[in-house]
């Protein structure tokens, strides 16, 4: 009988005490960014005063990114793990106290977002040193599967946990997540590094030397630079989407806003589990790089089908099949995006749990803090301009126009990437 790779890489104590930690610290940042979202929206009733939490928790990315990557690989990443949770709880703690002050939000997620700069280099990065080489496809499929079904449970509930804790008691709520998070990352045990990469001497090469050496290994390694193209895709279409949410339920499912979430983020979080649990499981001998073209194929076609469900229900052979269905079970416009949103989860666990994989097995212990913080920049810098300008579009030109503008383009992507750049 074969192995199940996947609860084999969960037997791995340390790594399971990573993963843990890692879905309170996510849950907690995007339950921290969303639920800032409805407060600020409703102290100050303006979109401009929902742009400025945005830009103070982006602009850090900006800022910091490729920085804290670089300092990162010379400090201890188990060590930040542990003291970037202490102080996020610690930030957040002023705002149960002063949760309708606006300057303090903005200056209090400005301090947040620079910490998780710090975060983010230490988190992924440590994860070959936990598990076996063999197992590390299996690992990232764990990983992601953690992280984005923290990111959407984030968003489905912070509507609802802020009306049940009010806006007090959330961000008191928020500190003690955080608190358990590091309480896990004090548990973990990381592995010795390898011999190979112990002549590394950390005092040796200046920023400006580490920088250029990092971007030459980019440049000159085609899988690493492709890998980090489709992870930074792929997280500037989730925030794409995520802005454009609202109004493609009022105007094309013709729902309440505030079902949109679960009804979009159950069938994706669902996908995307099981996308990972294919992937680890049982395609770990496929090329990483034809997984993640796959993925991007089928993320244009969700996305490009997601406006288009009403023209689907309006087929005859749908009326027929209706028929003979019960009320309830009967093919609708929500149950297509239902659908696709599944598929779209699926095919996110394509491209993040190769492109991760990749990134890791590409890159030794002492780089791969600066190639994450690289890429927290490269998501920051292509995020910024997409949505705070699709929104505008979305209002001018309508929610089809610019979903179906999304799905065409990312198809483009993909066959450039399967029949033009690998060809070269």
């Amino acid at each position: 009988m074969k192995e199940n790779l996947i609860l084999k890489t969960l037997e791995v104590r340390s790594f399971f005490y990573l993963v843990t930690s890692e879905f309170f610290s996510q849950f907690s940042m995007n339950l921290f960014n969303f639920a800032l979202l409805i407060v600020v929206f409703r102290i100050a009733n303006s979109n401009t005063a929902v742009s400025g939490v945005v830009i103070a928790f982006t602009l850090p990315s900006l800022l910091f990114g490729i920085l804290a990557g670089f300092l990162v690989d010379r400090w201890d990443k188990k060590k930040i793990l542990f003291l970037t949770n202490i102080l996020r709880a610690l930030f957040v703690i002023p705002l149960a106290f002063f949760h309708n002050n606006l300057i303090l939000i903005y200056v209090i997620t400005f301090g947040v977002s620079t910490v998780t700069q710090f975060f983010i280099p230490a988190e992924t990065p440590i994860i070959p040193r936990l598990v076996k080489k063999d197992l590390l496809l299996s690992a990232n499929a764990l990983f992601g599967m953690g992280i984005y079904a923290s990111i959407f449970l984030a968003y489905a509930m912070s509507g609802p946990l802020l009306y049940i804790l009010g806006e007090r008691n959330i961000f008191s709520f928020l500190a003690i997540l955080f608190l358990i998070a590091a309480l896990f990352t004090m548990l973990i045990k990381l592995g010795k590094i390898k011999a190979e990469e112990e002549v590394y001497d950390k005092n040796s090469l200046s920023f400006k030397q580490e920088i250029k050496g990092v971007l030459n290994l980019i440049a000159k390694t085609r899988t690493l630079s492709h890998a980090l193209f489709s992870l930074t895709l792929t997280q500037v279409l989730i925030l794409a989407l995520a802005v454009i949410g609202p109004g493609y339920a009022e105007h094309v499912l013709r729902i309440k806003v505030e079902s949109f979430p679960v009804l979009f983020v159950t069938p994706a979080i669902i996908g995307l589990a099981l996308g990972a649990v294919l992937i680890g499981s049982f395609l770990h001998k496929k090329s990483k790089a034809s997984l993640s073209k796959f993925g991007l194929f089928l993320m244009g076609i969700s996305i490009l089908l997601l406006p288009y469900g009403s023209k689907f229900e309006s087929r005859q052979i749908v009326h027929f099949i209706n028929l003979y269905l019960p009320h309830i079970l009967r093919i609708n416009v929500v149950h297509i995006m239902v659908v696709l949103a599944f598929i779209l989860g699926f095919a996110t666990s394509f491209v993040f749990v190769p492109a991760n994989t990749i990134l890791q097995e590409e890159t030794s212990d002492e780089t791969r803090g600066k190639i994450y913080g690289v890429l927290n920049t490269l998501i920051g810098i292509s995020s910024l301009i997409p949505v705070l300008i699709v929104g505008g579009l979305a209002d001018l030109l309508g929610v089809k126009v610019v979903i179906t503008g999304i799905g065409i383009a990312v198809l483009i992507i993909a066959f450039i990437r399967a029949f033009v750049t690998d060809r070269i």
